[in-house]
């Protein structure tokens, strides 16, 4: 089912959690919703639903306008962080209930719920309390109960927060699994990076509401919109050098550093830049020349075939991945070339991109 999201605008009281929010999601996709606490996200996730009615704007599933249906017309599965299992009912029970709430047969619903529960490998704890699993037993059991009822949209709201890392890892590979498997529309909010470039077809990075960019993970990675976005996504993150723009050149604001860089060309004299690159998108130019970074080397560090070394360009510190045949020394003078990939020039007010 494609979900469209026309001008979506929530407020509570003078305060405005989502502005004008305009996006189309595809059908039989899973998209995340990713962004800081407090960006709207779960807002948006509520609204979907029906739990929160919308101060503006309009909701479609596919041609039909979902604005004010009640939650209970809309064909949502929702899925917590929290499970929100029954614990007096077994795992069977629980799969059931909202298939036992429309008043499906119960020879039907058992079989449905057996079948569902097959696909999320809950099959052999049919018989147990939620009690009696462990959490990544219970949301998936959760997951099951909001899937079994064949909504046209399941919502998942931070379901893994209250799983270890480890247990992390492996469920959302699962729930990957189970979307794909079952062709559902799914949308999954989550704040975690690496969570939302693991499993989604397509991101919505939020920021106070506002949509900051929707695409594929590696194109938000590789293409940013702005600087918030290349400053989000990223582990460890890239590096900002700031300067300005003077003669063609890019300057250290205190006038300690110089380099000319072809990046800058048309970029007009004065302009307060950020030079934001990527760890990985450095490379040791030893002859120096254009385009290079005249750099101290303040820090080496192994890890096995990698090294991570940190410099300065001036006075302004950064970090890059190096390879151990370059044998850099702490203190050591060289010269940072680029990759043609994870190098960007954003203006340092706006945070506008301008390469």
């Amino acid at each position: 089912m494609q979900v469209k999201l026309k001008e979506i605008t929530k407020k509570f009281g003078s305060f405005t959690a989502v502005n004008t929010f305009s996006v189309t999601l595809e059908d039989g996709e899973m998209i995340c919703l990713l962004g800081p606490s407090g960006c709207g996200k779960s807002t948006i996730l509520n609204m979907l639903s029906g739990i929160l009615p919308v101060s503006g704007g309009e909701i479609w599933f596919d041609d039909d306008n979902v604005t004010k249906e009640p939650p209970e017309e809309r064909g949502i599965g929702l899925v917590f962080q929290n499970y929100a299992l029954y614990p007096h009912m077994t795992v069977l029970e629980n799969i059931c209930f909202p298939l036992e709430i429309k008043k499906v047969p119960k020879a039907e619903r058992v079989a449905r719920a057996t079948k569902m529960a097959e696909i999320v490998h809950v099959d052999k704890l049919l018989n147990r309390k939620p009690k009696e699993l462990s959490g990544g037993q219970q949301q998936r059991v959760a997951i099951a109960r909001a899937l079994v009822k064949e909504p046209r949209l399941l919502l998942l709201d931070e379901p893994l927060s209250n799983l270890d890392a480890r247990l992390r890892l492996e469920m959302r590979e699962e729930i990957r699994r189970i979307q794909l498997q079952t062709g559902v529309t799914a949308i999954f909010v989550t704040h975690d990076q690496e969570e939302a470039m693991a499993i989604s077809d397509h991101i919505v990075l939020m920021r106070d509401g506002v949509m900051q960019q929707y695409d594929k993970p590696q194109a938000l990675y590789d293409n940013p919109a702005n600087q918030f976005v290349a400053d989000f996504l990223g582990n460890p993150p890239i590096n900002n050098i700031p300067g300005v723009v003077k003669n063609g050149l890019f300057v250290t604001e205190d006038g300690k550093a110089q380099a000319k860089l072809g990046i800058l060309k048309g970029i007009e004299d004065g302009r307060k830049i950020n030079l934001s690159v990527r760890s990985e998108s450095f490379v040791v130019a030893r002859d120096g020349g254009d385009d290079t970074l005249p750099c101290t080397c303040t820090g080496v560090f192994t890890m096995g075939k990698e090294e991570t070394a940190t410099f300065t360009f001036g006075d302004e510190p950064f970090r890059a991945y190096i390879s151990v045949e370059d044998g850099l020394q702490k203190d050591q003078q060289v010269s940072l070339g680029f990759k043609k990939r994870g190098v960007f020039v954003f203006d340092r007010e706006s945070g506008v991109r301008l390469v």
